[in-house]
C-alpha cells in the first residue's frame, strides 16, 4: 500500500461510507463494525463498531494505511497481496486476525464489497463481527429457531397491529389452519369461532403496559376440532429491540381442554352442593304447603332452571291421603306454584297458580308419576314437546319460548306421590344431565317431605280448628241491658290452632255470665281440654254459683284432666238491674273499661293462679258499670307481641277502645286492625259490652219491709204490673207463684225483703229474704196442711232456683211469655 497515492478521502466518499455503515450497522445483536476503504488502502470511514473491535478511534484510524494500522509486520505482504485480489475480485469472506491496539490478536470475519466510489473510483467496503461472539449469537439463534420449530407448545408472534408475523407448527396443528394462511391477519380472521375480542384485548394490554400476562384463558371451537368446545391456557408478552422500540408480541400456548373440562365439572358439582346447600336452608321453613313449594321455586331459579312449576294431585290438597295412581287412571294437579326467570311467555302457557290441568293415564307424564321416577328429556323438540304438555295448544308457545331441555321429578314423600315438579331450560345453553337429575331429586325430595309435613299439618290444624269452633258458641242471645259482640281469630298458619275461647251465658234474672279462657299449648289436646273447661264453665255459671266458686270448680276440673293442663280465665257476672259486675280471674289478664266519659282503665283484680296449678283460692271483685260504659275481656293473644310490652298492648287496646262514635262490631275491627298487623303466634278471643239503661217497662220492684199481710201485698203488685204490661194472660199464675214465695219466705228465712219483676225472655218472678237455707222439694201426705208451695211453683214455672247473696238468697221462677198474636214472637 505504501507505493499507492496517499491523497486524503474527501467529503463525498465520507457521505457515501457513512451512509453505509448506518445501513449495515442496524443489527444490534452482534457488533458489526464497518469501513471504506480506498483503492491505495487508506482509510476514509471508520465505525463506532469498529472502534470497539480493534481499540482505534476514528480520528486516528481514518486517513491511516488499513495494512499499517491493523496487520502484524510479519503479515502485511499477505495482507497486501490478498487485498489487491479482493480489490479485483467480486468480493471476498473469510476469516482473519487482525492486530488489537493494545496487541493482541482478534479474529473477525470479514464480508467485503469492491464498490465504485465517486468520480468512479474504486473503494473497498468491509464489514466485520467478532468471530466469538457471532458463533454464540449464531447458537442462541439456533438454539431459539428449534425451539420454536420443535416445541409441542404452539408459538406465535405477531406484530404491533395483532397480525400473525411467525408461528410454528404446533399452533398451526392445534387451529387446524395451515401456518401460511395465518400470516398477516388477526387471530378474529383466523379463528373467528372463539373468543377472539377477549384475546386481542388482552394482547393489546400487553402493547400498551408491557406487562407480561400468564394463563389467560380462551376457549371456543377451531377448525381443527369444530365439533368441540376445547380451551386454551395462553402467556402474552411484549417484544422491543435494543432500543426499546415496541415491535409486537409474543405468545405461547397450550391446550387445556382437559383441565377446563375437570376445573368445570368441580366448578359445576362445587354449584350443585351450594344450590343444595342454600335450598335445605330456604326450602320448609313454614308448615304451609304453597309457600313450601313456592320455596322450591324460589331455590332453583334462575341457578338450575329458567322456569319451574310445582303442581300436586288435588287429594294432597284437601288433606287427604294420597293412593296409587292406578294403571288405567288418568291424574288431576292443581298448579301450586309457577316462577320463571326471564320474561318467556312460559307462565302464560303454563297452568296458572290454582288451575287444574288432567293428564290420562297413557300420558308420559302420569306414567312417569305412576313409576315414582324422574323424566329426563336432555333435547325437546316439538315432537318431544307434544307427548309432554297436557293439550296441543301449547307446543307452539313452548317452541317459542325456546325450550330445549326437560326434566320432571315426581314429588314423592313416605313412599307416596304427591305430584310432580318440572324443570325446563329456555336461555341456559346446557342440557339438564345425569348430574342435573341427582340434584333435582335431592331438591324435590326435600320439598316433598315438607309439603308433606305441611298436608298432615293443614289436616290436624283444621280437625283442631273445627273441633274448637264447634265447642265455641254458635249462636250469642240478646241480653237485656248489653250489648254484646265478639270476635275469634285462630292463629296464623306459622304456629297450631290454640285453646281460647269466651263464652256468653244467659243466667236467670236478666243476669248474664261473660267468660274469656286461654289453655296453654296448642292443638288438638289444647281445644278439647278448651271444650271440656268451656262446658264446665257453662254449667257451673247456670247454677247461679258466684265467678269465684266457678274458677275454683273450674280448677278442679282442669287438675283431673292431666298433668300440665293449664289454662287461665276470667269470669264476669253482669245483673242489668242494678249495673254492678262481679269479676273474677284465674290468672288472666284484666278487663279493659272506657268510662261514658271517655276515661279508660282496667278492673283492679286478684290476679289469682290459672286453672290446673290447683291449691289456690280465687276471689272476686264487684264494681257497678253506669250505663254507656264499654267493656272488654281478651286473650294474651291480643296484646302481646315480641317487640311489644303487654302493659302498652293494653294501653294500646285502652285508646282504640275509647275512640268516639263507633259501633260495638267497628270497635271490634277496629280494634283487631290496630293490635293484629302482622298475624298472631296465638288464638285470639274477645267479648265486647256496652251497658244500656234498661227501659222502665222491662223491671218493677216491691219492697216487703214492713207490717202488714205481705202476701196480699206481693199478689196485689203482681197483677198489677202485670195488666199494666200487656201481660193479662199470666196473671193468675204470677199470683199463686208469687204468694207461694213470699209465703215460703215468711215461714221458712228471717223475712222476705223484696219482691220483682223482671220481663226479658221469660217473665222472672224473684223474693229475696235474708236466710241461707235453699227451699227444696219434698214429699207431703194427704193429710199435711204444708209442705206444697215450692212444689207447686215447681209445676208451675218453666225453671225455677236459688242464688245466694252477700244479704241471704233470692229464690226466682220463670214463666214463658206468650206468643204474640199473628207473629212467631215473644212479647
Amino acid at each position: 500500500m505504501h507505493g499507492f497515492e496517499q491523497t486524503a478521502p474527501d467529503g463525498a466518499d465520507r457521505d457515501a461510507a457513512g451512509a453505509a455503515s448506518a445501513r449495515l450497522s442496524g443489527h444490534r445483536l452482534v457488533p458489526l463494525a464497518t469501513a471504506l476503504v480506498q483503492g491505495d488502502g487508506r482509510i476514509l470511514h471508520w465505525s463506532e463498531e469498529a472502534e470497539t473491535l480493534t481499540g482505534y478511534p476514528a480520528d486516528q484510524a481514518i486517513g491511516s494505511y488499513a495494512v499499517h494500522l491493523l496487520a502484524p509486520e510479519s503479515q502485511r505482504g499477505k495482507v497486501l497481496a490478498l487485498f489487491e485480489e479482493i480489490m479485483a475480485g467480486p468480493g471476498w469472506t473469510g476469516v482473519y486476525p487482525i492486530r488489537h491496539r493494545d496487541g493482541h490478536l482478534v479474529e473477525l470475519e470479514f464480508h467485503t464489497y469492491p464498490i465504485a466510489g465517486p468520480g468512479g473510483r474504486p473503494l473497498l467496503l468491509a464489514t466485520a463481527s467478532d468471530v466469538r461472539s457471532l458463533r454464540q449469537v449464531e447458537a442462541d439463534l439456533a438454539v431459539l429457531d428449534g425451539f420454536f420449530t420443535q416445541s409441542p407448545i404452539g408459538m406465535a408472534v405477531y406484530d404491533a397491529e395483532l397480525r400473525f408475523v411467525r408461528l410454528n407448527g404446533a399452533l398451526a396443528q392445534i387451529n387446524g389452519v395451515p401456518v401460511a394462511d395465518h400470516l398477516g391477519r388477526r387471530v378474529s380472521s383466523v379463528l373467528p369461532g372463539i373468543n377472539s375480542t377477549e384475546i386481542e384485548a388482552v394482547m393489546r394490554q400487553v402493547l400498551s403496559t408491557g406487562k407480561p400476562v400468564v394463563d389467560a384463558r380462551s376457549h371456543g371451537r377451531t377448525p381443527g376440532d369444530p365439533r368441540r368446545d376445547r380451551a386454551w391456557s395462553a402467556s402474552y408478552f411484549r417484544l422491543e429491540d435494543s432500543a426499546g422500540r415496541v415491535l409486537g408480541v409474543s405468545s405461547s400456548i397450550i391446550d387445556v381442554t382437559e383441565r377446563f373440562r375437570a376445573e368445570a365439572r368441580a366448578a359445576r358439582a362445587q354449584e350443585r352442593l351450594a344450590l343444595l346447600a342454600a335450598a335445605t336452608a330456604r326450602i320448609g321453613t313454614t308448615l304451609d304447603l304453597q309457600r313450601t313449594a313456592e320455596e322450591l321455586i324460589e331455590a332453583v331459579i334462575p341457578r338450575f332452571a329458567d322456569f319451574a312449576t310445582v303442581d300436586l294431585l288435588e287429594p294432597v290438597l284437601r288433606g287427604e291421603e294420597p293412593s296409587p295412581i292406578q294403571p288405567d287412571t288418568g291424574v288431576h294437579l292443581r298448579a301450586v306454584a309457577v316462577g320463571e326467570a326471564y320474561e318467556s311467555g312460559l307462565t302464560s302457557v303454563a297452568d296458572a297458580v290454582g288451575l287444574t290441568s288432567e293428564y290420562d293415564a297413557r300420558r308420559i307424564y302420569t306414567q312417569c308419576l305412576r313409576s315414582g321416577r324422574p323424566l329426563l328429556k336432555p333435547q325437546v323438540d316439538e315432537e318431544v314437546l307434544r307427548g309432554l304438555v297436557p293439550s296441543p295448544d301449547r307446543v307452539a308457545p313452548g317452541v317459542s319460548a325456546g325450550i330445549h331441555s326437560y326434566l320432571m321429578v315426581p314429588v314423592v314423600a313416605r313412599g307416596m306421590v304427591l305430584g310432580g315438579a318440572e324443570f325446563v331450560r329456555t336461555r341456559n345453553p346446557e342440557s339438564f344431565t345425569a348430574a342435573d337429575v341427582a340434584l333435582a331429586e335431592e331438591l324435590v325430595a326435600r320439598a316433598a317431605l315438607a309439603i308433606d309435613n305441611a298436608r298432615l299439618y293443614r289436616r290436624e290444624r283444621e280437625t283442631a280448628l273445627t273441633l274448637q269452633r264447634s265447642m265455641l258458641p254458635q249462636e250469642i242471645h240478646r241480653t237485656l241491658g248489653l250489648e254484646i259482640a265478639h270476635r275469634y281469630l285462630p292463629s296464623s298458619l306459622v304456629s297450631e290452632v290454640g285453646g281460647d275461647w269466651f263464652d256468653v251465658v244467659p243466667l236467670s234474672c236478666g243476669r248474664v255470665a261473660l267468660v274469656v279462657g286461654d289453655v296453654m299449648g296448642h292443638g288438638i289436646r289444647a281445644a278439647a281440654t278448651m271444650g271440656q273447661l268451656r262446658t264446665v264453665a257453662r254449667t257451673l255459671a247456670t247454677l247461679d254459683l258466684p265467678p269465684e266458686q266457678v274458677l275454683t270448680r273450674l280448677d278442679e276440673t282442669a287438675s283431673a284432666i292431666g298433668e300440665g293442663q293449664f289454662a287461665t280465665c276470667i269470669c264476669a257476672v253482669y245483673d242489668p238491674v242494678d249495673g254492678a259486675c262481679t269479676v273474677a280471674s284465674a290468672g288472666h289478664l284484666p278487663p279493659v273499661y272506657v268510662a261514658p266519659d271517655g276515661r279508660t282503665g282496667t278492673v283492679d283484680l286478684p290476679p289469682g293462679v290459672p286453672l290446673g296449678v290447683g291449691g289456690s283460692a280465687f276471689h272476686s271483685v264487684e264494681t257497678v258499670l253506669p250505663p254507656g260504659t264499654l267493656f272488654a275481656l281478651y286473650t294474651d293473644g291480643l296484646i302481646e307481641r315480641r317487640d311489644r310490652d303487654i302493659d302498652d298492648g293494653i294501653d294500646l287496646l285502652a285508646r282504640t277502645l275509647s275512640a268516639p262514635g263507633r259501633t260495638l262490631e267497628e270497635s271490634c275491627d277496629a280494634v283487631l286492625s290496630t293490635l293484629v298487623t302482622d298475624g298472631t303466634d296465638d288464638d285470639i278471643a274477645m267479648i265486647m259490652a256496652r251497658v244500656l239503661p234498661i227501659p222502665a217497662d222491662r223491671i218493677a220492684t216491691l219492697h216487703l219491709a214492713g207490717e202488714g199481710p205481705q202476701p196480699s201485698r206481693a199478689r196485689r203488685f203482681t197483677r198489677e204490673t202485670l195488666e199494666a204490661w200487656e201481660l193479662t194472660a199470666l196473671v193468675d199464675y204470677a199470683e199463686l207463684m208469687v204468694s207461694e214465695l213470699v209465703t215460703n219466705a215468711l215461714l221458712h228465712a228471717d223475712a222476705p225483703r223484696r219482691l220483682r219483676l223482671f220481663r226479658d225472655r221469660v217473665l222472672t218472678l224473684e223474693v229475696a229474704d235474708a236466710g241461707s237455707q235453699s227451699p227444696r222439694l219434698r214429699s207431703s201426705a194427704e193429710e199435711d196442711e204444708g209442705g206444697r208451695g215450692i212444689h207447686l211453683v215447681s209445676e208451675l214455672a218453666h225453671r225455677w232456683g236459688t242464688r245466694t247473696t252477700r244479704e241471704g238468697k233470692v229464690v226466682w221462677a220463670e214463666i214463658e211469655l206468650p206468643y204474640r198474636s199473628g207473629s212467631g214472637t215473644v212479647l
